[in-house]
């Protein structure tokens, strides 16, 4: 047991390191008269499962302010929208267009209504995207889809030599609204991307109906009138669920998803504005920021270890654990970081070394009073421990408040205060498992207390 406990922590501190990683780490020495030349990059998934391809690429993804992107800027047409309904009307768009921008893979983008000489715009800023024709394509466009059956012939001969594409013009009564959810998904069989949709409870029964009428034949497929799929029908499909099939890259398959998914815009909106953009920092900035970071971490590993001796040097390997950690996630989720993002992080690196002075001064309490290492370990952890629990839940609160995931309207919802309680979230909730478990389990084995 004790093997496979040791075989686990030495396989999870393996992919932590390699998540970590910096891009394009270069290796480059000799050993006796051999040369040692390679490149190692971060973790990279490629590959398939039971017909299931999984792909995930783990690096760091940096936001607007310190690595740049683009400034579009989106003129909308209220011409014939009630006064009354302007302002949900902008608002909608203003939601719809940020849905569509982080499906199409831009986090943490700035998206803001603006009014400028009594025309309203929509501004949007997407970091780390230089080419972005594909992004405003996606953005403006509208998504309607229908389904369409056979229509009726009386001429038997005439249906069968008119092409399929043509004779499939009759609306079954099924469109968009009907649809609930698109996604990615890939055929089990033959591994291909294909697009499941799931239909509403009254999209489901009318689906019901028109596979049970058309069993046999094809039904069609169509997005803004453009034929994606015109499947046979093999039976009556219940259930509400349907897969749209078709010789689909995961690319095409992804952006028919994100399609269905946007609906149309509420009211129509025109290109007016597009330019790149520099990190608003600058290179020198961001590189003095970590400079300042790096100065900082490694002043309060010299004090802990100076003030705290052995039990200092054990808080700093738990502190090189807990950036680790810290940074594997951000990479995982992935989280975009921006100057506010790092700042949470490193205030939750704070809350982190706080835990561990609560800890070893409880500790030091219960030596002075004459108790053995192993007792007063025991006691002094039991005591802070309670202490360091109520301080980290709250400043979770406070983060799942700022993050605002329900996008209630009376707290924030603009991105880099997000990005800010994302990372303090996730520091905090890292820095609570490092602190309970990880010191903990450090300090049994280095003093080998059971």
């Amino acid at each position: 047991m004790k093997l496979l406990k040791l075989f686990f922590l030495i396989l999870i501190s393996f992919l932590i390191i390699w998540i970590d990683l910096p891009e394009n780490l270069r290796i480059n020495f000799k050993i006796l008269n051999h040369k040692v030349d390679f490149v190692i990059n971060p973790l990279k998934i490629d590959t398939q499962i039971f017909g299931l391809k999984i792909k995930k690429e783990f690096r760091t993804h940096l936001g607007l302010d310190l690595k740049g992107g683009s400034h579009l800027v989106f003129e909308a047409d209220t011409s014939k929208v009630k006064p009354e309904d302007l302002e949900d009307a902008l608002n909608s768009a203003r939601d719809i267009i940020e849905k569509r921008v982080n499906f199409f893979g831009v986090s943490e983008p700035q998206i803001q209504t603006l009014k400028s000489s009594g025309k309203y715009r929509i501004s949007v800023d997407l970091p780390g995207i230089t080419d972005v024709s594909q992004a405003i394509k996606l953005i403006g466009q509208t998504a309607q889809l229908s389904f369409k059956e056979e229509m009726p012939s009386k001429d038997k001969k005439e249906a069968t030599e008119t092409p399929i594409f043509l004779r499939l013009t009759k609306d079954t009564g099924l469109l968009g609204k009907h649809v609930k959810k698109a996604s990615l998904t890939f055929d089990p069989q033959t591994g291909k991307p294909q697009v499941t949709l799931t239909f509403t409870e009254e999209g489901g029964r009318i689906f019901a109906k028109v596979t049970e009428r058309n069993v046999g034949k094809p039904v069609a497929i169509y997005l803004d009138q453009f034929l994606l799929s015109a499947p046979v029908v093999q039976q009556k499909i219940e259930g509400g669920e349907a897969v749209i099939t078709g010789n689909f890259s995961v690319d095409e398959a992804k952006k028919l998803a994100i399609s269905i998914n946007s609906g149309a815009l509420p009211l129509p909106i025109k290109l007016v504005e597009q330019k790149n953009i520099g990190p608003t920092l600058g290179e020198e900035e961001v590189r003095k920021s970590v400079y300042a970071g790096v100065v900082g971490l490694s002043l309060v590993i010299l004090f802990m270890i100076l003030y705290y001796k052995k039990l200092g040097a054990i808080a700093a390997l738990a502190l090189l654990i807990y950036g680790a950690l810290s940074l594997a996630i951000f990479r995982t989720i992935p989280v975009v970081l921006t100057l506010p993002g790092v700042a949470g992080f490193i205030l939750s690196i704070g809350m982190a070394v706080d835990s561990n002075i609560l800890i070893f001064e409880r500790i030091r309490e219960e030596l002075r009073k004459g108790k053995g290492f192993d007792v007063a370990f025991n006691l002094g952890f039991g005591r802070a421990i309670d202490a360091i629990k109520d301080a980290n839940i709250t400043t979770l609160i406070v983060s799942f408040i700022l993050f605002n995931p329900l996008n209630w309207e009376f707290l924030p919802q603009f991105g880099m205060v997000r990005g800010f309680a994302l990372t303090l979230g996730i520091g905090v909730a890292t820095s609570l498992f490092t602190g309970v478990i990880i010191t903990k389990r450090l300090i049994k084995f280095f003093y080998k207390l059971r």
